[in-house]
């Protein structure tokens, strides 16, 4: 055999950011319903219908690609809780930096160049209320659970809570993002097929991979019968545009293709084992790994507190 073995497009070294990213479906603050995934979908909704040329919808991906990054150590702290709390201009973006650099700096490099995502970020408050309402499907995909594991002759295995439509889609646009240009294709492009990759479930609800056995022969046709009612509430350009790139993620033959499988699988097989974790999670991680009773002045007294009740901490 010749020839150079090629890098993998995921490393493993950067699989934990690929975790901490998906955690947005399960992160959640005051200021809407949802998780910040969910919400994060419906604002790039509204985002791309407000422009949908190829070079705005290149500055979406990038912009919710960063501030992705940086809430994975940030949750809800945002640019606009930022500013609420009186911090400057540059004290804004130098926080957005530094939770970025902390949650990049994991990957060892598996990224690849980020620089064009750390440029992304913006410390100005995005004001939502300009931006055009949400199609109905969009809300619907946030209202949507998802299946979960499902197989044609075995039984579901229920998993609470499920994530949502707007979680996954969101996600995997983000991940679709992230590995984009290791297969020469643009970031916008990526993340906008992964975005629309669900059109179908604003209508039908997910019985997942054994509904769609069994749906058989009339699965193809419902899926296309419902893209096209979703389609159908998008201008007629960004609904060609869609026509065009979202048959390409049906194979693995085709930039287009590559880059969405890569984030798709990834998605889907990271939320099994986020929940396989949850499910064996112990207080001695939360003590010892994550230092839940924290470092500083009143941490020997917060231990005695323990001890005296009689509640293990190791």
């Amino acid at each position: 055999m010749t020839g150079t073995a090629q890098a993998p497009v995921v490393p493993p070294s950067s699989l934990q950011v690929y975790r901490e990213l998906g955690d947005l479906k399960r992160l959640r603050d005051a200021r809407g319903p949802g998780s910040l995934a969910d919400r994060a979908f419906v604002r790039s909704w509204r985002t791309l219908l407000a422009d949908p040329s190829p070079a705005a919808v290149q500055r979406l991906a990038l912009r919710e690609t960063a501030h992705a990054l940086a809430a994975a150590r940030l949750a809800g702290v945002d640019a606009g809780v930022l500013a609420l709390a009186g911090l400057s201009r540059a004290e804004r973006l130098d926080v957005l930096r530094r939770a970025f650099d902390a949650v990049t700096s994991t990957a060892d490099g598996g990224l690849g160049d980020v620089d064009d995502l750390r440029a992304a970020l913006d410390p100005d408050p995005l004001d939502e209320d300009l931006l055009p309402a949400e199609p109905g499907f969009v809300r619907a995909l946030v209202h949507q659970p998802r299946a979960g594991a499902t197989h044609p002759v075995r039984p579901r295995i229920v998993v609470e809570p499920p994530e949502s439509h707007g979680d996954h889609c969101f996600t995997t646009a983000v991940y679709s993002a992230l590995v984009a240009p290791r297969h020469g294709v643009a970031r916008g492009e990526a993340f906008l097929v992964a975005l629309a990759h669900h059109l179908p479930n604003g209508d039908l609800p997910d019985a997942g991979f054994g509904g769609e056995v069994l749906l058989g022969e009339h699965y193809l046709p419902v899926l296309a019968a419902l893209e096209e009612r979703s389609l159908a509430q998008l201008p007629a350009a960004v609904a060609q545009r869609l026509r065009e790139l979202l048959p390409q993620r049906e194979l693995a033959d085709n930039p287009v293709g590559r880059v969405f499988n890569t984030a798709d699988v990834l998605d889907r097989v990271l939320q099994v084992h986020h929940h396989a974790r949850a499910a064996g999670f112990t207080a001695g991680q939360a003590l010892d790994d994550l230092d839940i009773v924290h470092p500083g002045a009143v941490q020997q007294f917060q231990l005695r507190v323990l001890a005296e009740a009689g509640i293990p901490v190791r």
